[in-house]
């Protein structure tokens, strides 16, 4: 970090220059449990003030009510921050807790346009397939959404959850500017086949719950029995019960590299994450999700530290041991189809 500010790395071959962590904003309208409006923009503001650019939401988050958030933040700050947000999954009107995934041009139309006037912006600067549906060629949803490119809709494209040859595919239509994938200590699924062909391609990754939605920072243990009613992470396997009994124990190792830099384990968690680049070859922005200033100012520090051999020698197995699946419906990522394939 400089003058308190962190590096900028570029997204992508295709993508616009943004700084080396971004920030995930889910988590300030929806799937947390309650949310202040006023701490949340406070983690905004000073997210901004230590050189993150990159904001990420999406239109599921809260049935839209995330991107409203954001528009008046994004609003006053338009020329310093890079927009990120998401179509796919379509939430039927007659049962809200429900999400289709859809990819069909009428519905990547009609969801742009509905992003832009929740953001209250001319155009979108990175634009997400959330979700595949595989009843719709890959092909056919990128050629709508180099449409809207074209139309100055959308600056740069992206696509979040897709196997390598779906990214190939995509590719080959339009450029990439980013895949957005989980990966973290604790999921690492992406590296055997998606990660090279992103490489190959000039694409950025952005890893979403660098911090294994919160888990590999000890602020939780047992989902059924330390988080709100509301908070999704009560739905997923490797956080309840027998699992999350197993997977606190996978924590002592981050604890060990913490203090021996005199940091916190989401830094080391975070500090694995970004040493990513370096070891693969390729950008990787991570985009930890949070709602609070201090917390944001902790991540940010994270760019700071370095991870030596030994220590990543030692984080390294971690992965191979973790209880649980990431989803209840696996197919919902890239590792569950490209395990049917």
């Amino acid at each position: 970090m400089t003058d308190n500010r962190i590096p900028t790395a570029r997204l992508g071959d295709a993508g616009p220059e943004v700084g080396v962590q971004g920030l995930g904003c889910m988590g300030m309208s929806f799937a947390y449990g309650p949310s202040d409006a006023k701490e949340s923009r406070a983690a905004l503001d000073r997210a901004l003030d230590l050189g993150v650019t990159l904001y990420d939401t999406a239109d599921a988050y809260g049935v839209g009510a995330n991107e409203e958030f954001l528009a008046p933040f994004f609003k006053a700050h338009r020329d310093e921050v890079v927009i990120a947000t998401k179509f796919a999954l379509s939430i039927p009107a007659d049962d809200p807790t429900r999400r289709v995934i859809r990819n069909d041009a009428p519905y990547v139309r009609q969801a742009v346009e509905a992003s832009l006037k929740r953001l209250d912006v001319d155009v979108i600067d990175l634009y997400y397939m959330h979700r595949r549906d595989p009843a719709v060629p890959i092909e056919d949803t990128v050629g709508v959404m180099a449409e809207l490119v074209r139309e100055g809709k959308v600056k740069h494209l992206g696509l979040s959850e897709v196997t390598a040859a779906e990214l190939r595919a995509a590719q080959g239509v339009h450029p990439i500017a980013a895949v957005q994938s989980e990966w973290s200590l604790f999921s690492r699924d992406i590296e055997d086949r998606v990660v090279p062909a992103a490489r190959e391609l000039g694409v950025a990754l952005v890893p979403y719950s660098p911090l294994g939605r919160g888990f590999l920072t000890g602020s939780f243990a047992d989902a059924d029995k330390d988080l709100t009613a509301d908070d999704f992470r009560r739905q997923q396997p490797r956080f309840t019960g027998e699992n999350a009994a197993a997977n606190a124990a996978l924590l002592e190792p981050v604890r060990a590299v913490a203090r021996a830099h005199d940091a916190t384990p989401a830094q080391i968690a975070l500090a694995w994450v970004q040493q990513r680049a370096g070891v693969h070859g390729l950008p990787v922005i991570p985009i930890p999700g949070t709602r609070k200033a201090g917390r944001v100012e902790e991540n940010v520090r994270a760019t700071a530290v370095e991870l030596s051999a030994d220590e990543l020698a030692l984080l390294e197995p971690i992965a191979d041991k973790v209880a649980g699946d990431r989803y209840a419906d696996m197919t919902f990522t890239s590792a569950g189809r490209e395990a049917l394939s």
